[in-house]
């Protein structure tokens, strides 16, 4: 077994040369000063121009820089699961490669984790970026999830995070979800904190993210709602939805019903159809909810897993 170090800093490097040198280096002028052993893990997303070569300099004449090429360019999200999957360390620091991040908020990350939390996220209060494109739909979407998860961060699209390792192990990496993390470590009851860190404007190289991106993190916060309220009890979204729609439907037929017989209407008329609809409708929710359940049994049961989690306990 390789020497297991107490913190990784995991960089996704997705065509950052220029950068990634001074990146390094301010890294090392941080670390350098907190007893703290510690790595570099840059996971090189199929980069198309010469940072490949120019992390490869920076692993020469620095032991503690660790280099992974993936294949191709697979996104953010599975370029940090690379980092993880590869840490040999007790806490992990996530941060970007583009200079935007600064170094220099490390120690204030892991005072936090050493009070007590699982999960740091680090808070863009003067964010150098362009308004239409990034602050804009980044606010939308803060303020969104904010309201419908009632977990109280303000910049879920910074990247420089800590996170204690035994959170992450249990998440699955899926779509656009780094941005997520803390959500999902929320889900699990993982303890969180929010603080304000610096933020540079882009010297070198070009953004990747747009308002486009807006969409994906909506497609994606929706499934994480729907993890976090619903995966070990499906049955009472997918029951609810049908039993309100079976009721509907059966409120429409005694209407039909009462319609023709009081006043002499038609059987035959629109309302017969959408009666047969939201019936018909219902019961697929209702055995859709039935069959969740028993997925989400044998899920839990082949995976010998239990549907809850233990912070600790006192004796055993």
């Amino acid at each position: 077994m390789g020497k297991i170090f107490q913190l990784s800093i995991i960089i996704p490097v997705f065509n950052e040369q220029g950068n990634l040198k001074i990146l390094n280096q301010q890294i090392n002028q941080v670390m350098n000063n907190l007893e703290v052993t510690y790595e570099v893990i840059f996971i090189d997303d199929g980069s198309t121009d010469n940072s490949v070569r120019e992390l490869e300099e920076i692993a020469k004449d620095d032991a503690h820089v660790r280099i992974i090429t993936l294949l191709r360019n697979y996104g953010q999200t599975q370029a940090i699961a690379a980092g993880v999957d590869h840490s040999l360390a007790e806490l992990i620091i996530t941060m970007d490669a583009d200079l935007q991040n600064d170094p220099k908020d490390i120690p204030k990350l892991l005072d936090k984790i050493k009070q007590g939390y699982d999960v740091v996220s680090g808070w863009r209060i003067k964010r150098k970026d362009n308004f239409w494109q990034k602050k804009l739909p980044s606010f939308l979407a803060n303020f969104i999830i904010a309201r419908l998860t009632k977990v109280k961060l303000h910049d879920l699209g910074c990247t420089l995070k800590a996170y204690r390792i035994s959170v992450l192990k249990d998440i699955e990496f899926q779509g656009e979800i780094h941005r997520f993390l803390p959500l999902c470590a929320a889900i699990q009851g993982a303890k969180i904190a929010e603080v304000p860190v610096i933020h540079h404007k882009r010297k070198h190289g070009h953004s990747k993210y747009g308002f486009s991106r807006f969409f994906k993190v909506i497609l994606d916060m929706l499934t994480i709602l729907f993890t976090w309220k619903f995966m070990i009890k499906p049955i009472q979204l997918f029951g609810g939805i049908g039993i309100a729609s079976v009721l509907l439907s059966v409120m429409i037929g005694l209407f039909i019903v009462l319609r023709k017989v009081l006043w002499a209407g038609q059987w035959v008329s629109p309302l017969i159809f959408i009666f047969a609809i939201l019936f018909v409708v219902g019961v697929q929710f209702i055995l859709i909810g039935i069959l969740a359940e028993i997925i989400i049994r044998l899920y839990y049961g082949m995976r010998d897993q239990t549907r809850y989690k233990i912070r600790k306990k006192n004796k055993e």
